[in-house]
């Protein structure tokens, strides 16, 4: 059954993988070298993150909105504090789902990226770890990716270490040394992006929140679960998740600078440098709330004056700045 699910990503994660190696073949690159496939793993990892870009953007829409209506939750949650009778239970869950459908919010938007990501990283993984019995021909070959290839694949090495190899089941220093380098980056690269995400890019009301400290504890577990499980994983798949990392952290850095979450210090520093560039903040509105932060030219840059009020000297202040109002003839008394 899963091999029947998994075999048309598989196929994916095979043809993308042979795509690049013949790109990088044709541009001089040894074919059976290390680094050719390695960064065949890295062009695979581009494609998949091209293609989630639309998700990711619904997934950074459904995080403002998730923030801007945090104060109306914790409205909901003040509201039935201390009452644990199923009746209001039921109650808060029904405001709770009128709250999301009247703002538009999907709670669950966030989390899209990731789960339809992690289906090819399984896939990856089996490629991978199926390397030597293609290349001895104990398993069928994957799309593009031939006896030939998946052997080539195989006995290729990266700083001495071939990427279908674990920690635990090599033999050699170097394979070891290796994955436990590419684990402490990817626990690296883990941690530095959970925090970036909390220390810029959420309000100071939302840091005390059940939320928050959950996902404070996720920050300092995700690396320790890394170093259990990350043995396990051949090299190539660990070269997969910290391309995946860094490409994250950077994608981040750019939207929490871009369009940081209302109330943030990213919001702030980004007010002061449209401050600096002539630009104020302009609200956001989201259906059923107030809301937040665009750019507009500041007063300064607009025309100065007030429409429609003249002085006494016969101006009139407009959008050329205060010219003077021509008199109109009195044609009454000239027939007179």
């Amino acid at each position: 059954m899963l091999d029947t699910i998994l075999f048309p990503l598989e196929w994916f994660v095979a043809t993308i993988m042979v795509g690049f190696h013949k790109a990088f073949t044709f541009l001089g690159l040894p074919e059976d070298n290390g680094w050719t496939w390695a960064l065949s793993i890295v062009g695979l990892v581009i494609v998949l993150r091209i293609l989630l870009i639309p998700l990711f953007v619904k997934q950074i829409k459904s995080s403002r909105r998730l923030q801007l209506i945090q104060p109306e939750m914790q409205k909901i949650q003040a509201k039935y504090k201390g009452k644990k009778d199923q009746e209001s239970r039921q109650k808060m869950t029904e405001e709770t789902m009128e709250l999301y459908k009247r703002t538009g919010t999907n709670p669950f938007g966030s989390c899209l990226p990731i789960l339809l990501q992690s289906p090819f990283f399984f896939a990856l993984f089996r490629v991978l770890h199926g390397l030597p019995q293609m290349a001895d021909g104990r398993k069928d070959p994957i799309g593009p990716l031939t006896k030939q290839l998946a052997g080539q694949a195989e006995n290729s090495t990266l700083f001495g270490a071939q990427l279908s190899s674990t920690f635990l089941n090599s033999h050699g220093a170097a394979a070891k040394i290796v994955t436990m380098v590419l684990i402490v980056l990817m626990s690296l690269t883990t941690f530095t992006t959970q925090r970036q995400l909390m220390t810029k890019n959420m309000p100071a009301s939302a840091l005390d929140n059940p939320m928050a400290k959950q996902q404070k504890y996720i920050m300092y577990l995700m690396p320790l679960i890394f170093f259990i499980t990350g043995p396990n994983f051949p090299i190539g798949v660990l070269i997969y998740w910290l391309v995946t990392n860094l490409w994250s952290m950077g994608q981040q850095f750019y939207v929490i600078r871009r369009m940081p979450a209302p109330g943030s210090a990213a919001e702030k520093a980004l007010e002061e440098r449209n401050r600096a560039k002539g630009k104020i903040t302009k609200k956001l509105t989201v259906p059923g709330l107030g809301a937040r932060d665009e750019d507009e030219p500041t007063a300064e840059a607009k025309p100065s004056g007030t429409p429609g009020r003249s002085n006494s000297g016969g101006q009139q202040a407009g959008k050329g700045g205060g010219q003077r109002v021509q008199p109109k003839r009195n044609s009454q008394r000239r027939k007179r």
